[in-house]
């Protein structure tokens, strides 16, 4: 089982990866810890490097998850041959997904800076409609109708608890 998933911030990408990696037993590979520099907020990686570090993890295993909002990243995963998942929810409903996300502790060091950001965040998934480059819908949808793979567009948030058919569609 391979999974590559692509979408806006707040189209349900990482709590989709989570879940098929534990349901599976599958390494997850989030492209927010290849894309930046470490310890630098938003200095970007070469993109060649990161590139080189997606190819790695990929081939280091058999199975995996693999998500971000990176459709350059993404495109490095597809040479392996997973299925394509496109969260495409609309603006609306990433929205609403970013104003109830849990605490991320791996991204801020308190709820509050967190909740301080979201005005940020709100406006970059509205940008996202408008924008050009890998993490543009045009870039997604781009990816998704050029892979020649096995691919999945949910318009909508995918539910877990308890998991909606599309989404127990996928572990089979």
């Amino acid at each position: 089982m391979r999974f590559a998933i692509v979408g806006n911030s707040g189209s349900g990408k990482s709590t989709l990866a989570r879940y098929l990696a534990d349901a599976a037993g599958l390494p997850a590979l989030d492209l927010d810890t290849i894309a930046w520099a470490p310890g630098q907020p938003a200095v970007e990686r070469p993109a060649a490097q990161a590139q080189a570090d997606v190819a790695a993890f990929c081939g280091a295993h058999d199975g995996w998850v693999v998500e971000g909002c990176y459709g350059h990243l993404v495109q490095a995963a597809l040479a392996y041959q997973p299925l394509l998942v496109f969260l495409n929810p609309g603006p609306e409903g990433c929205a609403a997904n970013c104003r109830s996300r849990p605490w991320e502790p791996h991204k801020f060091a308190t709820r509050e800076a967190q909740d301080a950001h979201l005005g940020f965040l709100l406006q970059w998934v509205a940008d996202y409609y408008v924008r050009d480059g890998s993490m543009s819908l045009r870039a997604h949808q781009a990816l998704f109708d050029g892979y020649a793979g096995h691919k999945l567009e949910l318009r909508h948030v995918p539910r877990l608890d308890p998991p909606e058919a599309a989404v127990l569609q996928l572990l089979r």
